[in-house]
């Protein structure tokens, strides 16, 4: 099996030690966030995958199911500087970055001083993410691609690490705005949060309504999370998996030879899905205490992955059809 790294060879002694010393952290993390969020898995699975991939992540769900809690959470267990921008309908974009104003001072002498938004954390939760315009939506674009926002024209970096961890309602209910797919093609994953099953729901009644709620605390500094965000990137990826990467994001695009997609799927996912399952598998690899990605992580990612990289024809949703569906589909042709 070959294997293909970066330009840079890593030494393999020193992965494996510093994978190992990784995943005794991520199993601290994972602890500590289920002392507060119960069940879940795959959703906490899918939101540090992203983190330790470096990219930012949509939680999409109905309201009430801990979306907000869960950043909260991660926000103090991963010991990062995180703000919290509830979106609304009257919110404006200099809410989110900041704005200049005129100082003036005992000489009358006036300047500009600019004034830092809440964007300007490690981690950003943009909360109710699709109840503002998509003017505001989109006040984060090249804060999410560029690490950096630009105010009269001056450039204002923001800190490292910086993520946006955004929840969003169902676009079925009152009050929503799509979001732009310019901005979805941003998010790393859209992590689906589904109802609890019985036996969370059972620990969510005992443990919550009590006199007093469970709290997490910082097991990891932002320093810690960049230190595994750089392993990830020099982990191997064996070639099989790149072949199958390639295979799955061109048959979701028409004009491929692919049937289904040619006939359900209006525009597909470009580059950015292919580099976000390289990352996300070898993330999740690691999560699960391996050295190097498989096939089945491509597979098990495709879905967050690729859903809101992909629009579906009139006809597609005339007959009900869904991008889940049609994913399933182009899973089900992927060699293991």
């Amino acid at each position: 099996m070959s294997i293909i790294q970066g330009k840079k060879t890593a030494d393999p002694d020193k992965i494996i030690a510093d994978a190992e010393a990784a995943l005794a952290d991520i199993g601290k993390v994972r602890s500590e966030i289920s002392t507060v969020i119960f069940g879940q898995e795959t959703v906490v699975e899918r939101v540090l995958v992203t983190l330790f991939s470096g990219g930012h992540g949509l939680l999409v769900g109905v309201p009430g199911l801990a979306k907000t809690k869960l950043v909260e959470t991660l926000g103090i267990v991963l010991g990062l500087d995180a703000q919290r921008v509830q979106f609304t309908p009257d919110l404006m974009p200099s809410d989110i970055l900041g704005s200049e104003v005129m100082d003036q001072d005992e000489a009358g002498k006036r300047s500009f001083r600019f004034i830092p938004g809440p964007v300007f954390a490690q981690l950003l939760m943009a909360d109710e993410i699709n109840r503002a315009s998509p003017r505001t939506q989109s006040a984060l674009l090249q804060a999410m691609q560029e690490y950096h926002v630009t105010i009269a024209a001056t450039r204002h970096d923001l800190p490292e690490p910086f993520h946006v961890l955004a929840t969003q309602n169902p676009i079925e209910q009152e009050g929503t705005y799509p979001l732009p797919e310019a901005q979805l093609d941003r998010f790393l994953m859209q992590i689906d949060v589904p109802y609890p099953d019985m036996e969370a729901e059972r620990r969510i009644l005992l443990e919550t309504t009590g006199v007093a709620d469970m709290k997490a605390s910082a097991v990891m500094k932002a320093k810690r999370l960049r230190e595994i965000q750089k392993l990830v990137r020099k982990m191997p990826v064996p070639e099989s998996v790149v072949e199958a990467i390639l295979k799955l994001v061109q048959a979701a695009r028409p004009g491929n030879g692919f049937e289904e997609t040619d006939r359900h799927v209006a525009w597909g996912p470009g580059p950015r899905a292919s580099q976000a399952l390289v990352l996300c598998a070898r993330a999740r690899a690691l999560y699960d205490g391996r050295l190097a990605p498989s096939i089945d992580d491509v597979l098990a990612l495709a879905e967050p992955v690729l859903q809101h990289r992909m629009a579906l024809t009139f006809a597609a949703r005339a007959e009900g059809m869904s991008v889940r569906d049609v994913i399933a589909k182009l899973v089900e042709t992927v060699d293991r």
